[in-house]
């Protein structure tokens, strides 16, 4: 004998899940694999921090043309120390060290010390956020880390390593990790694009100095370098940072640096498709493994919730955000 279930006596239906948070995370793993393709072609015409400064740049000027369409105005006053913060740590620091660190080991080892940083968020998360250290969240991202490693390990060997190099990549670690934890709560009082704009826009005037640099390079570089620059600031910048945002606004700090450790299997496809770079067996097997651990970071164990009566279920405050989390899980 089969049942219906009945409906809530208040006539509120549970809501559908909510698929543009997932997209929008989505966007953004894809969009940042795709910036280590063309960091390859920019980084090889521009030095670090005339790279940072020129792909900030052009993030810079495409986002303040869309919040002027938009008439998005400044945020409040509460959002800008988070905006501050990030800006600095993240959309400067972290690009300019990254790109420097780069030079300085292989791309394994960068890869291995830079995922790093999802570990170093949830645990700055739950620290400072009080989001907490779910189990699944944690056996996930042991996986993904284990892929990670795996992959760099598979990709070493083809390059020197430098103990300054390891230095700046763990310094990058830890500027992202900084840097997506300040803006968090930033994401409570201004928008996802307001957050991303004016956050790329204190990292290019923190750049500034690079700027002498960035002309006379310029004026040399071939022109698929400059052009690879513009694409790093239009898209892995200004449309991926402001996905992030927006997806980040909806779920954990935690598991939304969980999600990135997608990126290493993206890379490895990308590089075998658009730069005919056969992966060997050992790194497409440390590419599933970081798939894998997302898969089991963004899993949330059923705790019967969707069958509770909404009208016994609080109707502020962690309802609102437990709600938001668990439909925008992709």
């Amino acid at each position: 004998m089969t049942t219906t279930p009945a409906a809530p006596p208040t006539g509120r239906a549970i809501p559908a899940r909510d698929w543009r948070a997932p997209a929008a995370a989505c966007t953004t793993v894809l969009l940042w694999a795709s910036a280590f393709v063309s960091i390859r072609s920019a980084g090889e015409a521009y030095s670090p921090g005339a790279l940072a400064l020129g792909r900030l740049l052009a993030g810079t000027l495409v986002l303040g043309a869309i919040c002027l369409v938009r008439r998005e105005g400044l945020p409040s006053r509460a959002a800008w120390p988070g905006i501050i913060a990030s800006g600095l740590l993240w959309f400067g620091l972290y690009m300019v060290v990254l790109n420097w660190g780069e030079q300085e080991v292989d791309a394994g080892t960068a890869a291995m010390v830079v995922n790093i940083g999802p570990i170093l968020i949830a645990l700055l998360g739950a620290r400072l956020l009080g989001e907490g250290l779910p189990r699944r969240l944690l056996a996930g991202m042991a996986v993904s880390f284990a892929g990670a490693a795996v992959v760099g390990l598979s990709m070493s060997g083809h390059g020197g390593s430098s103990v300054l190099g390891v230095l700046l990549c763990l310094l990058a670690a830890v500027a992202y990790a900084g840097g997506v934890v300040s803006q968090k709560p930033a994401l409570r009082h201004g928008t996802a694009l307001q957050v991303t704009t004016f956050g790329c826009l204190i990292g290019t005037v923190a750049c500034l100095p690079f700027s002498g640099v960035l002309v006379s390079e310029a004026a040399d570089a071939p022109l698929p370098a400059t052009l690879n620059m513009v694409y790093l600031g239009v898209f892995p910048t200004a449309l991926a940072f402001t996905t992030w945002a927006y997806a980040l606004a909806r779920t954990t700090a935690g598991r939304m640096g969980a999600t990135t450790y997608a990126v290493p299997a993206l890379v490895v496809l990308m590089s075998w498709l658009l730069l005919d770079e056969v992966p060997a067996l050992l790194t497409i097997g440390g590419g599933l493994l970081c798939l894998a651990g997302v898969a089991v970071s963004r899993r949330r164990p059923q705790t019967g919730l969707e069958q509770t009566h909404p009208a016994a279920l609080p109707v502020e405050g962690p309802r609102h955000d437990t709600e938001r989390e668990q439909a925008d899980r992709p």
